[in-house]
């Protein structure tokens, strides 16, 4: 069984919690920062507003039910998925992109990687 990490990310009072391989956490969490620090550079109209990274750990127990646990891969995904539609002409989209890109890439081997050992 994969060691699994749970990054939680807090949007306005809103929490999501984004499984991740172990090793690939911390990715998300500095490509989250790294994000935060270029999308006031945008000028798209239609820019994704992200949540904050704002904590890592190992185990999560949910309580509450309307809670839900989010994959990685999926997570990323839909995060591709938002910039790629944007429309930008002043900034360079595709430095962002190539990051969201490589995170991408990387989770898709690692879960080819994990069903093929199973």
């Amino acid at each position: 069984m994969p060691t699994m990490r749970y990054v939680i990310l807090q949007q306005e009072q809103q929490l999501q919690f984004v499984e991740m391989p172990a090793d690939y956490a911390y990715q998300l969490s500095a490509l989250n920062l790294r994000l935060h620090k270029e999308i006031d550079k945008l000028t798209a109209a239609d820019v994704p507003v992200l949540p904050w990274a704002i904590a890592e750990c190992d185990n999560l127990d949910l309580l509450d039910e309307q809670l839900s646990i989010i994959g990685g891969l999926d997570y990323i995904n839909s995060l591709e998925q938002s910039f790629s539609a944007l429309q930008e002409s002043e900034y360079p989209l595709i430095s962002l992109l190539t990051e969201i890109r490589a995170l991408q890439a990387q989770l898709e081997q690692w879960y080819e990687e994990e069903l093929e050992s199973l």
